[in-house]
């Protein structure tokens, strides 16, 4: 990666089943902000998303560490819960964390993160309690009811929130702070004319 800051790369796991409209806001405005955004596969094989987009991961997760990346976004996937086949890539969350590098699970990544262990002492939110405690994972007094939560490194978020989870990753990563970052959410998450003109003033 000569000529790049490895520290201002991001990266996002891709795999089959991947859900495509979880991560766009925060990819989409972490690019504008200055990341690279290289993406993370199984192999270096193609992958096709739940919407049907094809991508041909830049690295396989083998060849991805801690020390090359700001953050690891790992998005839901029907995979997560139907199979073992992520379950490597929560292994690699656990590498990230160990490291002090964030890492911002979405969906059905959070049962993955669950079943690595990694939520058992950290307040995290999901879909709702009861998915995640059907991994048998014992974090269950730290679930948190709300739309995105942040501990320290860690990101949480459930499937119907791509924006909040958005908020919480350009947040952490510094992309936007303060008041241009509620106008950021006002604007994506509540159509507020008013947050265009803040977010760009």
């Amino acid at each position: 990666m000569s000529g790049t800051n490895p520290r201002k790369t991001v990266h996002l796991g891709v795999y089959d089943t991947l859900a495509d409209w979880e991560t766009g806001h925060a990819t989409a405005w972490l690019a504008r902000s200055g990341y690279d955004i290289r993406t993370v596969g199984p192999t270096t094989g193609p992958v096709t998303s739940i919407g049907g987009l094809r991508v041909t991961p830049d690295l396989a997760l083998d060849e991805l560490r801690p020390e090359d990346s700001a953050l690891l976004i790992l998005p839901g996937a029907d995979l997560w819960d139907s199979s073992d086949d992520l379950a490597p890539f929560a292994a690699k969350a656990r590498a990230f964390l160990d490291a002090g590098v964030p890492v911002a699970a979405i969906c059905g990544a959070t049962a993955g993160l669950a079943r690595e262990g990694l939520l058992d002492d950290r307040p995290h939110t999901s879909a709702v309690s009861f998915y995640l405690a059907a991994t048998g994972y014992k974090g269950g007094e730290h679930y948190v009811d709300a739309d995105a939560v942040t501990d320290g490194d860690l990101i949480t978020a459930g499937p119907t929130e791509p924006v909040a989870f958005a908020r919480e990753v350009l947040g952490r990563m510094g992309a936007f702070e303060g008041r241009r970052l509620d106008a950021w959410y006002r604007l994506f998450h509540d159509s507020d004319p008013a947050a265009y003109e803040e977010l760009n003033s």
